[in-house]
């Protein structure tokens, strides 16, 4: 996926230049041309910045590669990756963060995530927020939850529930990879 080409076209379908979305997103002109020139990958929750100020999902702006379907079951190869670490990485190296979505979000009223945090990943230095309630259980390792105020490391069997409008983070401060099965609805993430 080319994440600067997909951000450039939303930036000009909807008239702006980098200056302004730039100034709406509260970014420097330089991040958003490092971002449409590819070399820059941004954090979950600063690609959620630059996407508000475009009234843009990240399920919208991921959905342009998910054809829409009836599909019912997914293989695990099937899942839609939407961490821009993860599709802007040049190198083999192992990547800290994946969020995988089931089939595509913008036909349901749902979305469902996989997400594999390995030690030291997080969503960004940032708290972010988008229109929706989410959920989510962890299943393996541990993960620092921050939803406003308040901060709770959550382990294999704990579960969260909040309105996403609510700034939050996601910070794995554990030792091991931290997977959790996450909705979010409606999809907005």
């Amino acid at each position: 996926m080319n994440i600067g080409a997909r951000l450039r076209a939303a930036r000009t379908q909807r008239k702006l230049s980098q200056r302004e979305l730039a100034r709406r997103a509260g970014v420097t002109n330089g991040t958003i041309s490092q971002i449409e020139q590819n070399h820059s990958s941004p954090s979950v929750s600063s690609l959620k910045r630059v996407l508000d100020a475009l009234a843009m999902s990240l399920a919208e702006f991921f959905a342009a590669d998910v054809a829409q379907s009836h599909q019912v079951f997914f293989r695990r190869s099937e899942l839609q990756e939407v961490n821009p670490h993860k599709l802007l990485r040049k190198t083999d190296a192992p990547i800290a963060l994946s969020i995988r979505q089931v089939g595509d979000a913008l036909s349901h009223q749902i979305q469902m995530l996989h997400e594999c945090y390995s030690p030291g990943a997080d969503t960004g230095a940032q708290k972010y927020s988008h229109d929706a309630e989410e959920a989510g259980i962890v299943i393996e390792g541990s993960i620092e939850v921050t939803v406003g105020a308040e901060t709770e490391t959550l382990f294999a069997g704990d579960a969260y529930l909040f309105d996403s409008r609510i700034p939050h983070r996601f910070h794995n401060t554990g030792t091991e990879d931290c997977v959790i099965v996450s909705a979010c609805t409606p999809p907005s993430f």
